[in-house]
């Protein structure tokens, strides 16, 4: 017990940032407000593991439950997830600021995710049209990470604007690991093998397909434990910050005296389409495209692209850390312009294919292969004729290569520009709406990253599959060019909007017993000061019990908002 403690106290806050200090909250309050934020950092990246986890292997495993299934009907899974989300993320939203709380929505949306990873896993049961059950378990996972819009309100609330960057940028960091480690975690799995285990008399089976969503159950359920009140307490800052900077009497009166830039925002909503419908083309098409230019078999494509996808999530790390530094060096718009969407454009480019050939062509199984004359012989799936590019996706005999160097400079790129893009949008964005509630406004962003992971699959499942690989990345390098142009000609309306300080508020005189000078401002006071002044405001009363200074001074206010 003594270890736990000498470790859980040597990660304890131990002060308030000085920059911070300013009598707004204690340092309890400060404690119980970031260990919330960390709470919601988490359950990020539990949202995007809950995806990306199964992105990898759910093709071979559709193959492997109903081998009749196709290409198409493997986008149309992989899509049900994230038109769940972008259906319910405004619900979700709109609810949570009705309750003026997001315990409820979040456990709600915590036991739906432990019950659809569940469903997933016991797919090796094969119920009756297997297929359909797959597509409704990630229809309910897509549901349930709706909560993501309920997250990123929280976080709007739950930080100052000097914190807001930090915090967007550690949450997207969460996120675009989910992303990256899922793949990667699929990839471990894999020494399971297809058959893996049978437990229960057969009710209970656990392989490398299986794995996966049972990783997600155990995750769900820690999650679901942090958000009981005994853990989980709701602190929110931001909206009384301004109160005071702008001398307002209440937190709703201050958001309402802020009006929101709505064509920066709008314009920020399309862009985090664009930015995360690439991504997620990327992420969903990778397997199929290097099975198809680099004749991989089920195996080896799950392992190369967990390592790829891993290394890529630690070129994301090194990103997140250093783009908190750089917006203190540049603005947050053009990093978010020239360090995201211009390498997010070359990355799309590197991959129109430049090889000097078509890739290895594969026939087709599950048909009669001629070998001479009129002899025929059945192979396994496995069989080497069958790797390489499908005869039936025509333009693999017509159009050059992609080259696994193109692969991997695209993909290392990608891996920089994406979580540099997805970090300073969400943080203009929220700067931009200010201290308003933003469930439903952060459900609209989050729905527009859902839409471009609900196209991004059916978008592999028919320019990809029909017209092939030069018209997938041309016509993705010209979206994100396009975007790119947008964000540059709109870069003076993507700033936060200007916060006017009143000017400082003399103090008239309090009383003759009170022993404080009348011709004192804010201005000349310290931190220090100012929680003085408030606890002489709270105690020093007149006669009749009334407190001397005005319900409307600044001082008063400061104190009633350090009371909330």
């Amino acid at each position: 017990m003594d270890y736990v403690r000498n470790l859980r106290d040597m990660f304890r806050v131990k002060k308030i940032p000085d920059d911070l200090d300013d009598g707004l909250e204690t340092l309890d309050e400060y404690r119980l407000r970031w260990r919330s934020v960390r709470i919601i950092y988490f359950t990020m990246f539990l949202m995007s593991l809950g995806f990306s986890i199964i992105l990898t292997g759910i093709w071979p495993f559709l193959n492997k439950l109903d081998p009749a299934a196709n290409k198409e009907f493997m986008g149309l899974i992989v899509a049900a997830n994230p038109l769940g989300q972008m259906i319910f993320s405004p619900l979700f939203g709109w609810w949570s600021n009705k309750l003026g709380t997001i315990r409820l929505p979040l456990l709600s949306s915590l036991a739906l995710f432990t019950l659809a990873s569940a469903m997933y896993s016991s797919l090796e049961l094969k119920p009756h049209d297997v297929k359909y059950w797959m597509l409704t378990s990630r229809f309910l996972v897509g549901v349930s990470s709706a909560n993501v819009a309920v997250c990123r309100s929280y976080l709007s609330a739950a930080t100052r604007l000097s914190e807001r960057t930090k915090a967007v940028s550690m949450v997207s960091l969460a996120q675009v690991l989910g992303f990256i480690v899922g793949p990667g975690l699929q990839a471990l799995v894999t020494l399971l093998g297809s058959e893996g285990y049978t437990w229960l008399w057969g009710f209970f089976i656990f392989n490398m397909y299986t794995a996966c969503g049972w990783i997600n159950v155990v995750m769900s359920i820690g999650n679901f434990i942090m958000f009981l009140p005994i853990v989980f307490q709701e602190r929110k800052v931001a909206a009384r910050e301004i109160m005071i900077m702008k001398g307002k009497s209440s937190e709703r009166e201050t958001w309402k005296s802020i009006k929101p830039d709505y064509v920066s925002a709008w314009t920020l909503i399309v862009a985090f389409f664009v930015l995360v419908f690439n991504f997620v083309l990327l992420e969903t098409l990778g397997t199929s495209l290097t099975m198809d230019q680099f004749a991989w078999s089920n195996d080896e494509a799950i392992y190369y692209m967990g390592i790829i996808m891993s290394t890529g999530a630690v070129i994301a790390l090194v990103t997140f850390m250093c783009i908190s530094p750089l917006c203190k060096i540049i603005p947050e718009n053009l990093v978010l312009i020239w360090g995201g969407f211009a390498l997010m454009v070359l990355g799309r480019v590197l991959y129109i294919p430049w090889g000097d050939g078509p890739p290895k062509i594969a026939e087709v199984y599950n048909v009669t292969i001629p070998i001479t004359g009129n002899a025929t012989i059945d192979l396994k799936p496995d069989n080497e004729i069958f790797l390489g590019c499908p005869r039936t996706q025509e333009w693999c005999t017509v159009t050059p290569a992609l080259t696994i160097t193109q692969f991997i400079l695209g993909y290392v790129l990608t891996s920089i520009g994406y979580p540099i893009g997805v970090t300073l949008i969400q943080t203009i964005f929220s700067k931009i709406l200010g201290p308003r509630p933003q469930g439903v406004w952060m459900g609209l962003m989050t729905g527009s990253g859902c839409l471009s992971r609900v196209m991004g699959p059916v978008f592999v499942g028919s320019i990809y599959t029909r017209l092939g690989t030069i018209w997938t990345f041309g016509f993705t390098s010209i979206m994100m060019f396009f975007s790119m142009i947008w964000l540059l000609l709109s870069r003076k309306r993507l700033i936060s909007p200007r916060l006017d300080i009143p000017d400082p508020v003399e103090l008239q005189t309090l009383s003759k017993n009170v022993g404080v000078n009348s011709r004192l401002t804010l201005s000349d006071l310290d931190s220090k000061d100012i929680k003085d002044i408030k606890i002489a405001s709270e105690n020093n009363l007149n006669s009749e019990g009334t407190e001397l200074l005005g319900s409307q001074h600044p001082f008063n206010m400061l104190s009633a908002a350090t009371k909330a």
